[in-house]
């Protein structure tokens, strides 16, 4: 990721199709080989998989296993060059920025465990998402009274500074691992802190990295939750400038707000790509979200799902999943390609 590559590098969410590989159902594997095959004829260069979380952490080790016999399968049905990173998420149960000192190492050991995974799925080896506090545990006071806005912010600062001693092991068992590691800030409707950027690069910037040979701990930028949570178009080119100052900037997530087709959507493409590209190496994810479990219910998606080839009877009116993949491919290089030529020509009027 370190030379700038004329055809950049460009993923495809599996959001698309499920939330949980099942690594151990062999039936599933052949699916999920039939989806990636299609992805990578169309030219894209390697899938972000989301890896579901365990209970225990008996079952999660026991998930590095399935995940790396899950590779061996993609390697024997030819998906050995294409790439992967993947999607990470804590939990309750495994939350660094707790209080008690257990579950902390619970989270730690629990992370470690992602990290694996991520390696052994090969080369970029980035872990994305929200994996610093739980995705959508919401605290409540002793009479279940929510906590909003200032007593959200308060209830949140002490944990993010008590999450900082575990982040900076899992920076080391990272980099030993060559795992890159990516927080994403997720809108607030979703989940409490970190929702912007600026929040994600408050908490790494606090951490003192000093004692980590090779720490690579930075920041994955989401289109789709930059236009649905950040505060304008200037503070979002300081947070592109701030990630990048100290190559913090490690993914961009190409989502429409919507969540959606990305080809007709609302992303500001001409604002986004001019601030990005001319800083940003890739590689670059094209992220839709079906209307699938559990994403139906969790952002309450009323849109009828795009039908999966194998998997969905086909719908009328209905474009398929692999039609919204390839327009998303052929309308991001589109736009990547437009973002450089604007680049190139401000770089000789200045000449």
């Amino acid at each position: 990721m370190s030379a700038h590559l004329d055809k950049p590098m460009i993923f495809f969410s599996f959001f698309m199709f499920t939330a949980d590989l099942r690594p151990d159902d062999a039936d599933y594997a052949q699916v999920v080989i039939h989806h990636m095959q299609a992805l990578k004829d169309m030219g894209y260069d390697g899938f972000d998989l989301h890896i579901a979380p365990q209970l225990t952490l008996a079952d999660c080790q026991a998930a590095v296993d399935s995940y790396a016999r899950l590779k061996e399968k993609f390697d024997k049905a030819g998906l050995g060059d294409m790439a992967f990173s993947t999607n990470v998420g804590t939990t309750p149960n495994f939350d660094p920025t707790s209080p008690w000192q257990q579950q902390r190492d619970a989270a730690l050991a629990y992370l470690k465990t992602r990290i694996d995974i991520t390696a052994a799925l090969g080369e970029p080896a980035i872990m994305s998402g929200p994996f610093l506090y739980p995705y959508g545990a919401f605290p409540v006071t002793d009479l279940g009274t929510p906590l909003w806005s200032d007593a959200l912010l308060d209830w949140m600062e002490p944990r993010f500074a008590t999450a900082r001693e575990p982040f900076v092991e899992l920076s080391a068992y990272a980099a030993d691992k060559g795992v890159t590691l990516a927080i994403e800030p997720v809108k607030s409707w979703e989940t409490p802190p970190p929702n912007m950027v600026s929040q994600a690069l408050d908490f790494i910037e606090s951490i003192d990295f000093s004692t980590v040979p090779g720490a690579n701990c930075g920041v994955t930028v989401d289109t789709a939750q930059v236009v649905m949570e950040s505060q304008g178009p200037q503070v979002f080119r300081d947070n592109i400038e701030r990630a990048t100052r100290h190559e913090r900037l490690h993914y961009v997530h190409v989502s429409a707000p919507d969540r959606g087709a990305v080809h007709d959507s609302w992303i500001p493409w001409e604002l986004m790509l001019d601030t990005i590209v001319p800083v940003f190496k890739g590689p670059w994810l094209v992220e839709v979200f079906n209307a699938v479990t559990p994403f139906d219910s969790s952002m309450r998606m009323g849109r009828q799902r795009f039908w999966r080839p194998g998997e969905d009877a086909p719908k009328e009116g209905v474009p398929s999943a692999y039609d919204i993949a390839r327009a998303g491919l052929d309308t991001l290089r589109g736009q990547l390609a437009a973002a450089h030529q604007r680049q190139s020509a401000l770089h000789n009027h200045h000449a």
